[in-house]
């Protein structure tokens, strides 16, 4: 399938680099060079902007910072819809909020052009392992049109429902993982602090009703003060914004993740916002006294 792509940062260049793998033509376009290269080294095709990206391929992709920067490289000048030919398929695999996922799917459908949100999970380990899970709003028919494509990015590929659902289903996402964080590094500051030994507490949780997926691999990081970014903590602030401004927009009660989006606000404003979100426990050992280095 002919494919266009934007956004080849941490996650969206091993993103387009597998879909090469898989066969696909892969166009990309940046605003920096440098950015591209190693997709050109590796077989794609450079385009000058995003709508000759469009003019390119039936289906350009996107994944990007937040709302604006979608909305720019889509509707802006020299933007996807300015290339685009009626019919023409985008998928946005950014995490905005689900009523800008709505929006800009409205006023792209206006100029001929079938939008689909579809953010991801996973972090750059399963971007580049091909084992993301990918979260789809949009038309029926547009998904199966392009499943292939998410096939060759994704292990885990649910079409939630229509304009925005992805969104919505991406931020029950973050809700549930940036809270879990937050808890895990709680857990094994209080181990650590208590004087256990954390490895040995971890290892006691994995096989009791407290076993997650974030205990296993993000508790493992911690216990390893491994704080590599995979998915930079300003990204978790970013995302649990989105995810309050849309309970106070719907008028609910969500104290767990609100909680949680101050600790994530705290991680930026002390310095821990480029580590990953796993840093969490860094910031609780400062808090508690220690170094937290």
């Amino acid at each position: 399938m002919e494919v266009g792509f934007i956004g080849l940062g941490l996650m969206g260049r091993p993103m387009a680099l597998n879909l090469l793998k898989a066969g696909h033509r892969v166009h990309v376009w940046s605003r920096r060079r440098e950015a591209m290269q190693p997709l050109l080294e590796a077989g794609a095709i450079a385009c000058a902007s995003a709508a000759d990206l469009a003019r390119h391929a039936p289906v350009t992709i996107s994944i990007v910072s937040d709302a604006p920067d979608v909305e720019q490289i889509t509707l802006g000048a020299d933007g996807v819809a300015d290339g685009a030919r009626s019919g023409h398929i985008h998928i946005d695999m950014s995490t905005i909020a689900p009523v800008a996922a709505q929006r800009i799917a409205a006023q792209l459908q206006d100029k001929g052009v079938v939008a689909l949100d579809a953010p991801v999970s996973g972090g750059d380990v399963g971007a580049i392992a091909g084992t993301l899970t990918i979260m789809v709003g949009g038309e029926e028919a547009a998904f199966d049109t392009v499943k292939p494509l998410f096939e060759a990015m994704g292990k885990s590929v649910t079409r939630v429902g229509g304009a925005g659902a992805g969104q919505v289903a991406k931020a029950c996402n973050q809700i549930i993982t940036g809270v879990s964080v937050a808890a895990v590094a709680e857990a094994l500051n209080f181990a650590a602090k208590s004087g256990a030994d954390g490895d040995k507490v971890r290892e006691a949780l994995l096989g009791g009703f407290a076993y997650s997926r974030i205990l296993e691999n993000h508790g493992k990081r911690m216990l390893e003060r491994n704080f590599k970014p995979g998915f930079k903590a300003w990204m978790h602030q970013k995302d649990l914004r989105i995810v309050m401004e849309e309970a106070h927009r719907l008028g609910l009660a969500l104290p767990s993740s609100a909680a949680a989006a101050q600790m994530f606000n705290a991680m930026a404003g002390c310095g821990l916002g480029d580590e990953d979100s796993v840093a969490m426990l860094k910031l609780l050992e400062r808090m508690s006294g220690g170094e937290g280095q």
